[in-house]
């Protein structure tokens, strides 16, 4: 069975860089047609796409985020790294990381989330 566990800092200070790891259970993330993908959820808001990475590490980013955005991965570990540089208090929000079959563009596995808050 495919797990994802989100892990990281709950307190990030303004202008500094948010890190998150998204830790891949079940499934490798080198494996054919899946990409992992990184969507956050402020508080009272809806859902925002982050950005993916493809089997063959391969990067997508949503160009509207302005906190500049970086993911990356670890194979060897069979993880998945968000970077979001620069970061300002509208960037606190639940962080999920998700598994994306990329025939239907479905996110068939997410984590749990971790919340992410953005103060001095």
């Amino acid at each position: 069975q495919v797990q994802l566990q989100e892990s990281g800092p709950g307190l990030v200070k303004p202008s500094q860089t948010l890190s998150l790891t998204c830790t891949v259970s079940g499934a490798s993330i080198t494996t054919n047609k899946y990409y992992w993908t990184w969507i956050r959820q402020p508080p009272g808001k809806g859902l925002e796409w982050i950005g993916y990475i493809t089997y063959s590490g391969s990067t997508y980013y949503n160009t509207s985020l302005k906190s500049p955005t970086s993911i990356s991965r670890d194979t060897s570990k069979n993880i998945v790294t968000l970077h979001l540089s620069s970061v300002t208090p509208e960037d606190t929000a639940v962080y999920y990381c998700a598994r994306v079959y990329s025939d239907y563009a479905f996110m068939d596995y997410w984590g749990k989330g971790t919340l992410v808050t953005i103060s001095s």
